[in-house]
């Protein structure tokens, strides 16, 4: 499916490419940017000037409001090389529309579609060779909008920016991580802006992050901000636990991100008659599963790591080691999606998006 109707952007392409200093077997996430970038301006009620140009700096003045109210929401995505060179985009579609859900939550102008679409297919075709073939690499695809009216008035911007960067990638996290139930702080609150990808989202919670690191802990599971008692999201993911062979995730609704790698494994689950209950689960729950053995798995999703096994989760004060399963679903789950990613497999769901 193609979803590009007009040719509106304009390009501006780098003279020189920086693809040959880049150590592509020594990547750190997020911090190597491809030769270019998208950018687009919201003013006088319309997006205007769609233009892709050489990777650089902004100029902006310091009374921007992004810097002052955080009106700012952003996406995940990812593309990735077949063994024949081909690259493909895992179901773009979700993050488009999540993008525009997100802003309008935070009264950001939704982006139109055909730009949004024509923005990457011009950048992948500037850009293709910074997607790498092999499994685990990816280009990490980073579209976002800010608010950049002058002004500290406590009120919405009448300007905006809409920006896609390029970013080579290799797997987010290399191992299984240990994480820690939160009995103080929380993601989110019912009412609020737990369901956007709105930047504040992410900066409130590297506090808590770093004290759960302090203590030996990668990652934190949130949990509700009204009795701390039932379990949320997983750092940056969505999160589910096995009990027996039931899979259980929290609802998506004001508090939860309704994750396109989640609804994924839900979709996988489902098709091989695996029971998924997307429910609150209580830590009282939790603690019984793991003690009387049912709990066998614990496992977060995003874009970044595609699913990430948990191997042990702390509360007050204990630690819960969690037995390796063999052949779990963790494994099972993110093999299915990459082998999809990569066009390695049969694609029934339609999730494969060619550019």
């Amino acid at each position: 499916m193609n979803y590009i109707t007009q040719d509106k952007v304009s390009v501006k392409k780098s003279n020189t490419s920086r693809l040959q200093e880049v150590d592509f077997s020594n990547l750190v996430f997020g911090k190597t940017f491809t030769d270019h970038m998208f950018e687009c301006d919201y003013k006088d009620g319309a997006w205007v000037n769609p233009t892709i140009r050489p990777y650089g700096p902004l100029s902006m003045y310091p009374g921007a409001k992004v810097f002052h109210y955080g009106q700012a929401v952003f996406e995940g995505m990812k593309a990735y090389k077949d063994d024949s060179g081909k690259v493909f985009l895992f179901r773009p579609e979700e993050n488009f529309l999540r993008i525009n859900k997100s802003s309008k939550r935070l009264a950001i102008p939704e982006f139109p579609k055909d730009l949004f679409f024509e923005a990457m297919h011009k950048l992948m075709e500037l850009d293709r060779e910074w997607v790498r073939p092999g499994l685990g690499n990816s280009l990490y695809i980073r579209p976002f909008a800010m608010a950049t009216e002058e002004g500290v008035s406590a009120s919405p911007s009448n300007e905006y920016k809409f920006m896609i960067l390029l970013s080579p990638a290799q797997a987010y996290y290399t191992g299984d991580v240990k994480v820690l139930i939160a009995e103080k702080y929380s993601r989110s609150a019912n009412g609020g802006v737990g369901a956007a990808k709105a930047a504040g989202n992410y900066g409130a919670q590297f506090y808590p992050t770093n004290l759960a690191r302090e203590r030996g802990f990668q990652q934190v599971i949130w949990t509700d901000a009204n009795t701390h008692e039932y379990l949320e999201e997983a750092g940056t993911m969505n999160v589910f636990f096995r009990i027996n062979d039931t899979l259980i995730t929290a609802p998506t609704g004001d508090r939860i991100l309704d994750g396109i790698t989640r609804k994924s494994v839900i979709a996988l689950a489902k098709r091989d008659g695996i029971q998924v209950d997307e429910r609150p689960l209580t830590v009282t729950e939790l603690l019984a599963a793991a003690k009387d053995g049912s709990l066998k798995e614990i496992f977060g999703t995003g874009t970044a790591a595609v699913i990430s096994p948990v191997s042990a989760f702390g509360y007050q004060d204990k630690v819960y080691e969690l037995q390796k399963v063999e052949n779990g679903f963790a494994s099972r789950f993110k093999k299915e999606l990459m082998d999809i990613q990569y066009n390695r497999s049969e694609d029934p769901y339609g999730w494969r998006y060619e550019v």
